[in-house]
Protein backbone atom coordinates (compact mmCIF):
# COMPACT_ATOMS: atom_id res chain seq x y z
CA UNK A 1 0.00 0.00 0.00
CA UNK A 2 1.03 3.25 -0.81
CA UNK A 3 1.99 5.21 2.85
CA UNK A 4 1.31 8.50 3.73
CA UNK A 5 4.33 11.35 3.43
CA UNK A 6 5.53 12.15 7.35
CA UNK A 7 3.97 14.77 9.06
CA UNK A 8 5.88 18.40 9.72
CA UNK A 9 6.84 16.59 13.08
CA UNK A 10 8.21 13.73 11.21
CA UNK A 11 10.14 16.11 8.92
CA UNK A 12 11.56 17.96 11.46
CA UNK A 13 13.17 14.90 12.97
CA UNK A 14 15.70 15.63 10.39
CA UNK A 15 16.74 16.08 6.59
CA UNK A 16 17.78 12.34 6.69
CA UNK A 17 15.00 10.34 8.25
CA UNK A 18 12.41 12.96 5.68
CA UNK A 19 14.51 11.83 2.53
CA UNK A 20 13.88 8.19 3.73
CA UNK A 21 10.56 8.37 3.90
CA UNK A 22 9.60 10.51 0.19
CA UNK A 23 11.91 7.71 -1.29
CA UNK A 24 10.04 4.58 0.46
CA UNK A 25 6.54 7.04 -0.96
CA UNK A 26 8.33 6.81 -4.64
CA UNK A 27 9.13 2.94 -4.24
CA UNK A 28 5.58 2.40 -2.97
CA UNK A 29 4.07 4.67 -5.64
CA UNK A 30 6.10 2.32 -8.52
CA UNK A 31 4.88 -1.00 -7.35
CA UNK A 32 1.42 -0.10 -7.12
CA UNK A 33 1.46 1.49 -10.87
CA UNK A 34 3.35 -2.00 -11.91
CA UNK A 35 0.84 -4.23 -10.09
CA UNK A 36 -1.91 -1.88 -11.59
CA UNK A 37 0.16 -2.73 -14.87
CA UNK A 38 0.25 -6.76 -14.90
CA UNK A 39 -3.30 -6.72 -13.72
CA UNK A 40 -4.24 -5.17 -16.98
CA UNK A 41 -1.95 -7.60 -18.98
CA UNK A 42 -3.70 -10.50 -17.25
CA UNK A 43 -6.91 -8.62 -17.77
CA UNK A 44 -6.78 -8.12 -21.49
CA UNK A 45 -5.02 -11.82 -21.92
CA UNK A 46 -8.13 -12.61 -20.09
CA UNK A 47 -10.22 -10.91 -22.39
CA UNK A 48 -8.60 -12.35 -25.76
CA UNK A 49 -8.59 -16.11 -24.56
CA UNK A 50 -12.49 -15.35 -23.69
CA UNK A 51 -13.22 -13.92 -27.37
CA UNK A 52 -11.32 -16.85 -29.17
CA UNK A 53 -13.28 -19.15 -27.48
CA UNK A 54 -16.48 -17.00 -27.88
CA UNK A 55 -15.69 -17.11 -31.22
CA UNK A 56 -14.72 -20.51 -31.43
CA UNK A 57 -17.94 -21.96 -30.02
CA UNK A 58 -19.99 -19.61 -32.10
CA UNK A 59 -18.53 -20.92 -35.24
CA UNK A 60 -18.81 -24.66 -34.06
CA UNK A 61 -22.41 -24.35 -32.43
CA UNK A 62 -24.01 -21.96 -35.09
CA UNK A 63 -24.10 -23.81 -38.17
CA UNK A 64 -25.45 -26.58 -35.88
CA UNK A 65 -28.20 -24.63 -34.41
CA UNK A 66 -29.31 -23.54 -38.10
CA UNK A 67 -29.18 -27.07 -39.12
CA UNK A 68 -31.67 -27.94 -36.20
CA UNK A 69 -33.74 -25.21 -36.74
CA UNK A 70 -34.35 -26.29 -40.72
CA UNK A 71 -34.65 -29.79 -39.86
CA UNK A 72 -37.49 -28.75 -36.97
CA UNK A 73 -39.29 -26.27 -39.64
CA UNK A 74 -39.19 -28.97 -42.04
CA UNK A 75 -40.84 -31.17 -39.23
CA UNK A 76 -43.06 -29.34 -38.42
CA UNK A 77 -44.36 -28.27 -41.80
CA UNK A 78 -44.36 -31.67 -43.16
CA UNK A 79 -47.62 -32.64 -41.95
CA UNK A 80 -49.30 -29.35 -43.08
CA UNK A 81 -48.30 -30.41 -46.51
CA UNK A 82 -49.60 -33.58 -46.12
CA UNK A 83 -52.69 -32.60 -45.03
CA UNK A 84 -53.01 -30.12 -47.75
CA UNK A 85 -52.11 -33.16 -50.40
CA UNK A 86 -55.30 -35.02 -48.79
CA UNK A 87 -57.49 -31.88 -48.52
CA UNK A 88 -56.35 -31.18 -51.89
CA UNK A 89 -58.22 -33.87 -53.95
CA UNK A 90 -61.07 -32.31 -54.12
CA UNK A 91 -64.10 -34.92 -54.75
CA UNK A 92 -66.98 -34.21 -56.77
CA UNK A 93 -70.38 -35.39 -56.47
CA UNK A 94 -70.25 -39.07 -57.62
CA UNK A 95 -67.05 -39.70 -55.61
CA UNK A 96 -67.36 -43.23 -53.76
CA UNK A 97 -66.35 -42.98 -50.69
CA UNK A 98 -63.33 -45.19 -49.61
CA UNK A 99 -61.33 -46.91 -46.48
CA UNK A 100 -59.77 -44.10 -44.48
CA UNK A 101 -61.77 -41.34 -45.84
CA UNK A 102 -62.28 -38.91 -43.39
CA UNK A 103 -66.20 -37.33 -43.18
CA UNK A 104 -67.94 -34.61 -41.16
CA UNK A 105 -71.18 -36.01 -40.42
CA UNK A 106 -73.49 -32.88 -39.01
CA UNK A 107 -77.10 -33.49 -38.23
CA UNK A 108 -78.97 -30.35 -37.90
CA UNK A 109 -80.17 -28.91 -34.68
CA UNK A 110 -78.62 -32.21 -33.06
CA UNK A 111 -74.65 -31.97 -31.99
CA UNK A 112 -74.95 -35.16 -30.21
CA UNK A 113 -75.15 -37.14 -33.41
CA UNK A 114 -72.87 -34.99 -35.36
CA UNK A 115 -69.48 -36.69 -35.72
CA UNK A 116 -66.19 -36.83 -37.34
CA UNK A 117 -65.29 -40.07 -38.44
CA UNK A 118 -63.10 -42.32 -40.63
CA UNK A 119 -64.14 -45.24 -42.65
CA UNK A 120 -62.26 -48.37 -41.20
CA UNK A 121 -60.64 -51.35 -42.96
CA UNK A 122 -64.22 -52.85 -43.54
CA UNK A 123 -65.82 -50.44 -44.99
CA UNK A 124 -68.22 -49.17 -42.56
CA UNK A 125 -68.55 -46.04 -40.46
CA UNK A 126 -70.29 -45.86 -36.57
CA UNK A 127 -72.97 -43.24 -34.93
CA UNK A 128 -74.95 -42.94 -32.16
CA UNK A 129 -78.06 -44.58 -32.35
CA UNK A 130 -78.10 -45.96 -35.51
CA UNK A 131 -74.58 -48.15 -35.07
CA UNK A 132 -72.81 -49.41 -37.77
CA UNK A 133 -73.52 -48.36 -41.94
CA UNK A 134 -71.52 -49.29 -44.67
CA UNK A 135 -69.41 -46.22 -46.66
CA UNK A 136 -67.64 -47.56 -49.04
CA UNK A 137 -68.42 -47.53 -52.33
CA UNK A 138 -71.27 -45.02 -51.72
CA UNK A 139 -71.61 -41.01 -52.78
CA UNK A 140 -71.81 -38.59 -49.84
CA UNK A 141 -74.83 -38.44 -51.39
CA UNK A 142 -76.16 -41.64 -51.00
CA UNK A 143 -74.64 -42.20 -47.59
CA UNK A 144 -76.37 -39.26 -46.12
CA UNK A 145 -79.44 -40.73 -47.38
CA UNK A 146 -78.91 -43.71 -46.06
CA UNK A 147 -78.36 -42.32 -42.52
CA UNK A 148 -81.44 -40.54 -42.42
CA UNK A 149 -83.65 -43.14 -42.91
CA UNK A 150 -82.01 -44.69 -40.23
CA UNK A 151 -82.46 -41.76 -37.74
CA UNK A 152 -86.21 -41.22 -38.83
CA UNK A 153 -86.44 -44.47 -36.34
CA UNK A 154 -85.50 -41.77 -33.56
CA UNK A 155 -86.19 -38.09 -35.04
CA UNK A 156 -88.33 -36.64 -36.86
CA UNK A 157 -87.28 -35.78 -40.78
CA UNK A 158 -83.44 -35.81 -39.93
CA UNK A 159 -81.64 -33.69 -42.00
CA UNK A 160 -77.70 -35.21 -42.48
CA UNK A 161 -74.76 -33.11 -44.74
CA UNK A 162 -71.91 -34.86 -44.76
CA UNK A 163 -68.42 -32.87 -46.11
CA UNK A 164 -65.64 -35.22 -47.14
CA UNK A 165 -62.45 -33.82 -45.12
CA UNK A 166 -59.88 -36.08 -45.99
CA UNK A 167 -59.17 -38.19 -48.83
CA UNK A 168 -57.00 -41.00 -47.83
CA UNK A 169 -58.58 -44.23 -49.88
CA UNK A 170 -56.85 -42.72 -53.53
CA UNK A 171 -54.42 -45.59 -53.18
CA UNK A 172 -54.03 -49.03 -54.92
CA UNK A 173 -52.62 -51.73 -53.31
CA UNK A 174 -50.41 -54.25 -55.27
CA UNK A 175 -49.42 -57.56 -53.69
CA UNK A 176 -47.96 -60.94 -54.62
CA UNK A 177 -45.34 -61.72 -57.00
CA UNK A 178 -43.87 -58.31 -57.79
CA UNK A 179 -40.90 -56.85 -57.51
CA UNK A 180 -42.28 -54.22 -54.58
CA UNK A 181 -45.44 -55.45 -53.10
CA UNK A 182 -47.12 -52.29 -51.10
CA UNK A 183 -49.51 -49.57 -51.01
CA UNK A 184 -49.19 -46.82 -53.70
CA UNK A 185 -51.00 -43.78 -54.45
CA UNK A 186 -53.44 -42.93 -56.65
CA UNK A 187 -52.95 -39.77 -58.24
CA UNK A 188 -54.08 -40.18 -61.52
CA UNK A 189 -55.50 -42.20 -64.27
CA UNK A 190 -53.82 -45.53 -63.60
CA UNK A 191 -54.35 -48.98 -65.77
CA UNK A 192 -53.30 -52.57 -64.78
CA UNK A 193 -50.22 -52.61 -66.62
CA UNK A 194 -49.20 -49.12 -64.84
CA UNK A 195 -49.62 -50.28 -61.93
CA UNK A 196 -47.68 -53.69 -62.02
CA UNK A 197 -44.80 -51.24 -63.36
CA UNK A 198 -45.19 -48.97 -60.50
CA UNK A 199 -44.64 -51.84 -57.94
CA UNK A 200 -41.45 -52.37 -60.30
CA UNK A 201 -42.70 -55.28 -62.34
CA UNK A 202 -43.38 -58.94 -62.10
CA UNK A 203 -40.88 -61.76 -60.14
CA UNK A 204 -39.35 -65.01 -62.06
CA UNK A 205 -42.05 -66.64 -60.25
CA UNK A 206 -45.03 -64.69 -61.07
CA UNK A 207 -48.14 -66.25 -62.26
CA UNK A 208 -48.64 -63.70 -65.29
CA UNK A 209 -51.17 -64.91 -66.61
CA UNK A 210 -53.50 -65.58 -63.21
CA UNK A 211 -53.70 -62.00 -62.21
CA UNK A 212 -56.99 -60.99 -60.69
CA UNK A 213 -58.17 -57.26 -59.03
CA UNK A 214 -60.57 -57.09 -56.02
CA UNK A 215 -62.86 -54.05 -56.50
CA UNK A 216 -65.08 -53.03 -53.44
CA UNK A 217 -68.66 -52.56 -55.02
CA UNK A 218 -70.26 -49.47 -55.90
CA UNK A 219 -73.67 -50.10 -53.79
CA UNK A 220 -71.05 -51.80 -50.90
CA UNK A 221 -72.60 -54.93 -50.96
CA UNK A 222 -69.25 -56.49 -50.81
CA UNK A 223 -66.54 -56.99 -53.55
CA UNK A 224 -65.48 -57.77 -57.14
CA UNK A 225 -63.37 -60.44 -58.52
CA UNK A 226 -61.87 -59.06 -61.69
CA UNK A 227 -58.92 -61.41 -63.85
CA UNK A 228 -56.20 -60.86 -66.17
CA UNK A 229 -53.93 -61.93 -68.45
CA UNK A 230 -50.35 -60.05 -68.38
CA UNK A 231 -49.86 -61.84 -72.04
CA UNK A 232 -53.08 -61.33 -73.15
CA UNK A 233 -52.84 -57.63 -72.75
CA UNK A 234 -49.54 -57.11 -74.00
CA UNK A 235 -49.31 -60.20 -76.69
CA UNK A 236 -52.86 -60.59 -77.36
CA UNK A 237 -56.31 -58.33 -77.88
CA UNK A 238 -56.55 -57.98 -74.68
CA UNK A 239 -56.70 -54.28 -73.79
CA UNK A 240 -59.82 -54.88 -72.29
CA UNK A 241 -57.83 -56.78 -69.73
CA UNK A 242 -56.31 -53.75 -68.79
CA UNK A 243 -58.89 -52.06 -66.86
CA UNK A 244 -58.57 -48.36 -65.40
CA UNK A 245 -58.21 -48.92 -61.82
CA UNK A 246 -60.20 -47.35 -58.85
CA UNK A 247 -59.21 -46.64 -55.50
CA UNK A 248 -59.24 -49.04 -53.10
CA UNK A 249 -58.42 -52.09 -55.92
CA UNK A 250 -56.09 -54.75 -54.26
CA UNK A 251 -54.05 -56.35 -57.50
CA UNK A 252 -52.80 -59.60 -56.54
CA UNK A 253 -50.29 -61.68 -58.51
CA UNK A 254 -50.03 -65.22 -57.33
CA UNK A 255 -47.12 -67.33 -57.58
CA UNK A 256 -46.52 -70.31 -60.29
CA UNK A 257 -46.01 -71.98 -57.34
CA UNK A 258 -50.05 -71.22 -55.84
CA UNK A 259 -51.40 -71.64 -59.42
CA UNK A 260 -49.61 -75.66 -59.18
CA UNK A 261 -51.11 -76.26 -56.01
CA UNK A 262 -54.72 -78.80 -56.17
Amino acid sequence: MLKMLPSNAEANEGPKEYFLWSLRGLNDVRTLRGEMNRACIKTSRQGVLALIILVSVSEFTMPRLAQADQSRVGQEAAPAHQTDENTSLIVTQDYFLGPEDVLDITVWKNADLSKQVTVRPDGRISLPLIGDITAVGKTAAQLSGDISVKLKEYKENPSVSIVVKEVNSYVIYVLGEVLKPGKYPLKSKTTLLQAITIASGLTPNAARNKIVVFRFAKDGGGRMKMKASYDDIVLRDGTTQDIELKPGDQIVVPSETMVLMP
